[in-house]
């Protein structure tokens, strides 16, 4: 009988069998978390998982130099997941791998190993990592060319239904797919933008998670594309309305037990958990061009969005870059609200991973929760709370990012410096270019 979601080579190698599966996309993600997939046929998936699949690291954004670019992919089987949307009968599959040198050691360069050595870290000290992200997407028109627009699908706003929200056909194809798939929705909803959209899965451990973060945006444009939409993760599509955003839930697990829970503190949280809080707090203006990473990221980080932009934590304030969740007990939880879906996950997860571990070997204190609406309080205000901001923009976050060891110790060298490099590219390609604005504002006048 076939497994629903195989874990080993061999329940993976029955499945192909029995499923008519004729070929197996093979996919990870470079430096900027961009996927790259080629497809290799099925009979030679079993020979894959012994040998790997040679591929050309040269042509990756941030892998590797021409003299060296020989990589190989090592596929995991627990990855592996048919495709639903394609055909049953000669099926297509997609499976994860992880990244080799030819030497057979794991390449520095890629993400999925970085994460996996915040893991590691964690996992020393006693904890595992569990988290959920919240992804928000656009669904847009395409024109009669097939190129994606702007153009609305509807003007629906948070939890409208059809006939508002015209789009709901397309979500709950994704919905379906997804599950079929193998995985556990918490909701799926029309978001507070027009044609903006939000679908939540389940609680789980990092790695995982951020496999699923990879395969959930690869299908949700793929069925989109299908169904004649174009969906879009870019944070800030739309000018006066707000961006979307990949609020990520987090907590720790310890010996079976949430380690940010503590029934005998006013508030329930540990004082493992303050720790956690106060790590991500010190760290999160060096790793924000991580967790937003492009330039258009901080035009969804501007006041009068819900998105969060000042460096403060509460157990009831929406406004603040930290949310504490009312749950308690196992579903204790820290919010961190700033990310968007963007980012590279494995590098975003590792950075905050990294940054609450911190604040635990460090014993670091948070500041006092912040239970007023910041975006009310004047700039004095926040300057006498000692209330700093996120960074303004993409080049303000790189250069702090280029100032902090922290970060270089979590993502590496390699991934530091051509990371660093192909954000540095963006931005002065962005600040060389005329835009519209600028038009609209000078032209007529000057």
């Amino acid at each position: 009988m076939v497994k629903a979601n195989p874990v080993t080579k061999e329940e993976v190698l029955q499945t192909v069998a029995e499923c008519d599966v004729k070929f197996i996309r093979t996919q990870f993600t470079d430096t900027l978390g961009m996927i790259k997939s080629w497809a290799i046929p099925a009979e030679d998936l079993e020979g894959a998982f012994e040998n790997g699949v040679m591929f050309d690291g040269s042509s990756i954004e941030g892998f590797t130099r021409i003299e060296e670019s020989d990589m190989i992919l090592m596929p995991d089987p627990t990855t592996f997941r048919i495709l639903p949307w394609r055909p049953k009968e000669g099926a297509v599959a997609r499976i994860i791998g992880d990244i080799f040198r030819p030497n057979g050691k794991p390449f520095e360069g890629d993400p999925r190993y970085v994460l996996k050595q915040a893991v590691a870290e964690a996992a020393e000290m006693g904890y595992t990592m569990n988290t959920g992200p919240e992804l928000e997407f656009f669904l847009f028109e395409l024109d009669e060319k097939g190129h994606p627009t702007t153009n609305l699908t509807d003007r629906g706003g948070y939890f409208d239904f059809a006939p508002l929200d015209k789009a709901q056909d397309v979500r709950r194809a994704i919905d379906f797919a997804l599950e079929d798939m193998g995985f556990k929705l918490e909701a799926s909803h029309h978001e507070v933008a027009p044609s903006q959209h939000e679908i939540n899965f389940r609680f789980g451990d990092v790695l995982t998670t951020c496999d699923n973060i990879i395969t959930f945006k690869y299908v949700v444009k793929s069925i989109a594309a299908h169904m004649g939409y174009y969906a879009t993760f870019m944070p800030k599509p739309l000018y006066g309305v707000n961006g979307s955003g990949m609020h990520s839930n987090q907590s720790l697990l310890m010996d079976g037990g949430n380690a940010f829970y503590d029934p005998d503190t006013p508030d329930q949280l540990s004082t493992t958990a303050k720790q956690y809080i106060a790590g991500i707090l010190a760290h999160i203006r060096e790793f924000a061009a991580i967790t937003n990473s492009t330039v258009n990221s901080y035009k969804r980080l501007v006041p009068g969005f819900e998105a969060p932009i000042y460096c403060t934590w509460s157990a009831s304030n929406r406004s603040s870059l930290i949310r504490i969740p009312a749950s308690r007990g196992l579903g204790t939880r820290v919010e961190l609200r700033c990310p968007d879906p963007a980012c590279n996950p494995y590098l975003a997860f590792a950075a905050m991973l990294s940054a609450g571990l911190d604040g635990i070997k460090k014993e670091m204190e948070p500041p006092a929760s912040t239970d007023v609406n910041i975006f009310k309080l004047t700039e004095e205000d926040r300057a006498a709370r000692g209330i700093e901001s996120l960074p303004g923009d993409l080049k303000e976050a790189i250069d702090l990012m280029a100032g902090s060891e922290f970060v270089k110790g979590v993502v590496g060298k390699h991934v530091f410096e051509n990371y660093l490099t192909a954000k540095n590219a963006q931005w002065d390609d962005y600040k060389a270019q005329v835009h519209q604005w600028e038009l609209d504002t000078y032209l007529s006048i000057l």
